[in-house]
């Protein structure tokens, strides 16, 4: 997300926190749910399959519905805390520890 940040110069924040939900819950609904139901009374292969999806598709829309809340709860921190950052300078490699990672500040 910090990279879509910077390749967008931090506009379209939506991009970022739906695209994340997408993602994120749709990994997480692929191994909860067959871990948690299959094999389990009453839960068909079929069942656990729906159920996932409309998880995933039920915690994504509530993102997007929730991202007008979402511009103006961050709009407000950026204003009260005067700071805007960019981690420009951050190396994003799982191979990159210790290697001098920090973040820069960008439009204030």
């Amino acid at each position: 997300m910090a990279k879509m940040k910077i390749w967008t110069g931090g506009r379209m924040l939506w991009t970022r926190t739906i695209g994340s939900t997408v993602v994120g819950q749709g990994v997480d609904s692929a191994i909860f749910y067959p871990l948690a139901f299959l094999g389990a009374a009453g839960w068909t292969s079929d069942l656990v399959f729906w159920v996932a999806l409309t998880q995933w598709v039920l915690k994504t829309s509530w993102e997007a519905v929730l991202t007008p809340v979402t511009y103006v709860i961050i709009g407000w921190l950026k204003r009260r805390e005067g700071v805007d950052v960019f981690d420009t300078d951050t190396d994003f490699s799982p191979f990159a520890h210790g290697r001098g990672s920090g973040a820069a500040k960008g439009r204030g």
